[in-house]
């Protein structure tokens, strides 16, 4: 039976319903996230929830501080902890000053994994990266790539010219164009993820490259921008924006027409991925080493680096067929 607790610390008072009484014997994964009352991870929590209920012998535990600090997520582990949990799952708010705490769990064989935003390697035993540079740059250019089955001109609007995940991602998209025949990218361009300055940068593109079919915007501020500067342009059905972006900023430009689909994680899938994986490697029937495979349930396996890191996925596709489903969750 699926059950959920809400942990109550001094930290952060959750307050919810039990969805069922906890035996003995079922294992104890808590989700630790940044801060409750936050959309992406309650809805991770729904997936976390799914995964208990698939495994049939865990309680999931969601808990969290009040506001996203370092000091209430230590505080938060420290009950944990005192509780003797089996398994931690943290979303971290500070890369390393959650680790002398978590040392301390793990040295109690509490297993500890961090997920969305990572721990320092000293104070998890592996982490979940939502997706990977090379499966995000393939993503963004696929997106635009299938929407122009005889080829076409794209452009990229990215962040800053000094923003290391764009420019990572658009390296590793330029890597992969060869896998897409007749697209080709006419311009890259810089918003520094200014609204205002993103507009008009994408008001240009289309200026400066009449026969331009795509925007690609692999930035949450730019894809959003880039959509209204083509409906201003009247350019709906001529210019494609897609990217990375949040359903509940892009709904709006999905039923305009402005853009046909665009891609972030999915953070159901990310909670039933850090359950699955807390509980395979508590039980110890799976080990966090380099080169090892986890199993995430109906999300397949994460395979780990020299690092103990890995990726869950390519990044989740939305369009016209699933944005009501998300855009009030985050």
């Amino acid at each position: 039976m699926k059950k959920l607790t809400k942990l109550l610390t001094t930290a952060a008072i959750a307050t919810g319903m039990f969805a069922g009484t906890a035996s003995a014997e079922d294992m104890r994964i808590a989700l630790v996230v940044k801060a409750l009352g936050i959309g992406f991870f309650e809805a991770a929590a729904k997936g976390a929830e799914e995964a208990a209920a698939e495994l049939g012998d865990v309680e999931i535990i969601y808990t969290g501080p009040t506001d996203t600090t370092a000091e209430g997520q230590i505080e938060v582990i420290n009950s944990l902890i005192a509780q003797n949990v089996d398994a931690i799952a943290v979303s971290a708010n500070d890369t390393d000053a959650l680790v002398p705490t978590l040392k301390k769990a793990m040295q109690r064989g509490i297993t500890v994994i961090s997920w969305d935003s990572g721990v320092a390697e000293d104070g998890r035993q592996m982490h979940l990266n939502p997706s990977s540079n090379p499966l995000i740059g393939n993503m963004i250019i696929k997106l635009a790539a299938d929407e122009l089955p005889d080829g076409g001109q794209v452009a990229v609007l990215s962040a800053t010219t000094t923003s290391t995940n764009q420019n990572i991602w658009i390296e590793e998209m330029n890597k992969v164009m060869g896998n897409y025949p007749g697209i080709e990218v006419v311009a890259t361009v810089y918003g520094d993820d200014l609204a205002d300055k993103s507009y008009r940068e994408a008001t240009g593109l289309m200026q400066s490259y009449p026969d331009l079919d795509a925007i690609i915007a692999p930035t949450s501020v730019g894809i959003v921008a880039a959509a209204q500067a083509v409906v201003d342009a009247g350019k709906v059905g001529e210019v494609n924006v897609t990217g990375l972006g949040l359903p509940s900023e892009m709904a709006g430009a999905i039923e305009s027409g402005a853009s046909k689909s665009f891609a972030i994680w999915n953070p159901i899938d990310l909670g039933y991925s850090a359950a699955m994986i807390a509980y395979h490697l508590s039980k110890g029937d799976a080990v966090a080493e380099p080169g090892a495979s986890i199993p995430m349930g109906r999300m397949g396996e994460v395979t780990l680096d020299e690092t103990n890191s890995g990726a869950m996925a390519d990044p989740f596709v939305y369009d016209a067929s699933n944005i009501a489903d998300f855009k009030d969750i985050f």
